[in-house]
């Protein structure tokens, strides 16, 4: 049999109720009879003293027998509760009004008398001559002769008379209504327990039902994690069942975070692997048309044709290589390879490099390469090797998307604890609908491919590696513009570089 939470508790409170309520009565019945037992023997406790000491019922030759049939039957007509035993020294029964085998004890046991005699506390049951094993109250008192102990005077103060007329039913009102009340009660109790568990576990069966209700495939979309802290109020409850409920909604909102994390970066790969699938195909089936060209054609070729389709081949391989070197590094940042070595190092000599590195291109397509420095600009804590790797990817990008005769700025600023870096162009820019994931997938600008659009991811994963965060943001007058920024100092570049690893962390 399966039952619900609440039906157990129910049937076990129920159960419980009815053991209590049945206990209940039972010492109440026992308590009543127990006080009834106290009164009547506390009442005619004297009784059988009153009666030895107005009555003469031995001698020296011992009970005197007409005396005692007379006395016994006089007194058990006046009062027929009452039952009149005449005891020896030993306590067996010498005389009696009983009558003929109605008697099952010979002596009666002497232990209680003496315990009635010395005032203990009532009530004392002792032997009933007419039962094997029965006892009730009594009155009981030493008789003399001469001054002797002759025996003594034992009276029964519940006679079967009583017994009988107790059996037909005849309970007392007040233990009548006691028992009703304890009926009544229970079922009062019976009724709020009930009441009360089906309250109780209310919150607990909404909990049950959202948890079998949960669908992770149908958790909804969530917003991406910042890099950045922020406050955090926790409710405090001391009910459990509210606790867990707390609990549940945090977990699930964590799964369907990490559920759609999962998914949109499996979604993410296979458009990476697509998209640069596409890249390869292009140059590698150019590279291997110019070969068997050179290869059917040797004969034929001029010096001229051989070293225009070398060239061509040769540029095809070294687009290749790029982008499986580019797909490597790639690889090896997203899956913790890399991880960066924090120094101090002067930002405006790296950008000098950088310009150096791209002078002879730019010159090439007559575009100006122009840097901003302000005039308290200091030196920045960070990997030098990934930075200058991050320069180079928005430089080469900016470069091969910026028109003949455009411009390349780049501008360093403090802003507190961090320099602000910024690149611009006056290329085409990117759409608004092209925004959406920039740093996480390819895109394509004019029908042409940003390095498989792996070059921003890797930009995008650096900074993420250092704790900060680059964006795109929109300048009167310009193509393209990145911004994003970079710490002064060990402490505050440590901190952020903690915080990523915390927050990468907590994604997987």
């Amino acid at each position: 049999m399966r039952l619900t939470l609440t039906q157990r508790l129910s049937l076990v409170f129920a159960v419980l109720l009815l053991v209590c309520c049945g206990t209940s009565a039972w010492m109440q019945v026992r308590s009543n009879h127990m006080h009834e037992l106290e009164v009547v023997q506390g009442l005619s406790r004297d009784l059988a003293q009153h009666i030895a000491h107005d009555t003469v019922l031995m001698d020296r030759n011992g009970p005197m027998p007409n005396a005692v049939r007379e006395l016994f039957s006089q007194l058990m007509l006046v009062n027929p509760s009452v039952e009149v035993y005449l005891l020896d020294t030993g306590g067996r029964i010498v005389g009696s009004a009983a009558p003929e085998g109605r008697i099952r004890r010979e002596r009666v046991d002497l232990a209680p008398i003496q315990r009635l005699l010395k005032g203990e506390s009532l009530p004392i049951l002792g032997d009933d001559p007419r039962s094997v094993d029965g006892s009730k109250v009594f009155s009981a008192a030493p008789l003399r002769v001469n001054g002797q102990p002759a025996g003594y005077l034992y009276v029964v103060l519940l006679s079967e008379e009583h017994d009988r007329f107790a059996e037909r039913g005849a309970t007392s009102a007040a233990l009548n209504t006691a028992l009703l009340s304890i009926g009544l009660v229970a079922l009062l109790c019976l009724i709020a327990g009930l009441t009360a568990f089906a309250l109780i576990t209310r919150p607990l069966r909404r909990l049950t039902e959202k948890v079998s209700q949960f669908d992770i495939n149908g958790a909804p979309s969530v917003q991406p994690v910042s890099l950045e802290p922020e406050p955090v109020e926790k409710a405090v409850s001391h009910d459990e069942i509210a606790v867990l409920d707390a609990a549940f909604r945090q977990m699930q909102m964590r799964l369907g975070e990490q559920w759609c994390s999962l998914t949109r970066q499996d979604q993410e790969r296979r458009e990476l692997v697509a998209n640069i699938s596409h890249d390869l195909r292009t140059p590698l089936a150019s590279l291997h048309g110019y070969l068997e060209t050179l290869s059917l054609k040797d004969a034929t070729l001029s010096p001229a044709d051989r070293r225009r389709y070398l060239g061509i081949a040769l540029d095809q391989s070294r687009k290749v290589g790029g982008l499986a070197q580019s797909l490597l590094e790639l690889v090896r940042l997203e899956h913790g390879f890399v991880q960066p070595v924090l120094e101090r190092f002067s930002l405006t000599d790296l950008v000098q490099d950088i310009f150096q590195k791209f002078e002879l291109g730019a010159e090439a397509r007559q575009i100006e390469l122009k840097a901003t420095f302000a005039p308290n600009v200091s030196a920045a804590c960070a990997d030098l090797g990934l930075i200058e790797r991050v320069l180079t990817n928005l430089f080469d990008n900016a470069l091969r998307h910026t028109p003949q005769g455009g411009e390349i700025e780049l501008s360093l600023r403090p802003q507190g604890p961090f320099i602000e870096v910024t690149i611009s162009d006056t290329g085409p820019g990117i759409a608004p609908e092209l925004r959406e994931g920039l740093f996480l997938r390819p895109f394509n600008i004019g029908g042409a491919r940003r390095d498989g659009g792996l070059g921003l991811r890797i930009v995008h994963r650096i900074l993420q590696l250092h704790g900060r965060e680059i964006e795109l943001i929109d300048m009167p007058g310009r193509g393209a513009t990145f911004r994003f920024s970079l710490p002064v100092d060990e402490q505050t570049a440590e901190q952020c570089v903690v915080r990523s690893m915390n927050i990468n962390s907590m994604g997987k």
